[in-house]
């Protein structure tokens, strides 16, 4: 009995299931190669929202975070109006680092400024509610005759999110901010706060897959299930389409083959 002429057809469905099978990688990589606190707090955040998030470790103290495919520009929005990852500021001790060059006292000052403001914007970014902080300094340059008797100040720009009453908080912002400059008074420290307007989506108390309402969490191992059940079917079906094609085959029996029996 010959098969040949059969080998395209079978190909065919063989392609079929392999498409099938090929729809359960349905994870991508949401963040890569982050801190692995920051990937503790997107991971959190995450979870807490209904997205099946989970977390790669990796080498050197980093992670990556993966979502399903079909919860990617959901997760997207939820760290959007989480302000996660949050940013990363340099502290005195990576900005002034000893590489070996002597800098002018021009560039060891806008150094210097540059270390003072990541220094408070870091701490300010550790507030509850705080989306992202900014502290712009004013300082006179000492020994010119130039900025003589210009007061130091600053400026504090804060984004956080809209259901934290950060203004409250605005003297000790000031307060921090004095006590942290030589020679600048808290009247002297400008303080601007804006709500972000961004709302994290609702977290979803069922989701419907394959017609079936089922916890956000489950949602993709459900899909999952779903196209591995679809595969398991297709390769059920060539199975069952190649036996058909063999019986057939061996049924169809030459009438020269009949008369020679």
């Amino acid at each position: 009995m010959k098969f040949g002429s059969s080998l395209p057809f079978l190909r065919g469905l063989l392609l079929v299931a392999l498409v099938a099978l090929s729809g359960c990688g349905g994870r991508v990589d949401l963040l890569s190669i982050i801190a692995e606190r920051d990937a503790n707090e997107v991971m959190a955040e995450l979870l807490n929202k209904g997205i099946a998030a989970t977390k790669v470790t990796g080498k050197e103290g980093n992670a990556s975070v993966q979502v399903p495919r079909a919860d990617m520009a959901r997760a997207i929005d939820v760290l959007k109006a989480a302000g996660l990852p949050r940013e990363s500021f340099k502290g005195m001790g990576q900005v002034f680092t000893k590489d070996g060059l002597i800098s002018s006292p021009v560039e060891e000052r806008a150094r210097y400024l540059y270390a003072l403001s990541q220094e408070l914007s870091g701490t300010l970014s550790n507030i509850d509610g705080v989306l992202f902080a900014r502290v712009h300094l004013v300082l006179p340059e000492r020994g010119t005759g130039i900025d003589k008797g210009l007061p130091s100040s600053a400026a504090v720009f804060i984004k956080h999110r809209a259901e934290y009453d950060i203004e409250v908080l605005q003297p000790q912002v000031r307060r921090l901010v004095a006590n942290s400059i030589p020679d600048l008074s808290a009247d002297r420290v400008t303080v601007v706060l804006v709500a972000s307007s961004i709302k994290a989506p609702p977290r979803a108390d069922a989701v419907s897959v394959w017609g079936v309402d089922v916890p956000p969490l489950a949602a993709a191992s459900l899909r999952t299930f779903g196209w591995v059940l679809i595969a398991v079917v297709a390769l059920a079906v060539v199975g069952l389409v190649a036996l058909g094609v063999m019986l057939w085959r061996a049924r169809r029996v030459p009438p020269s083959a009949a008369e020679g029996a």
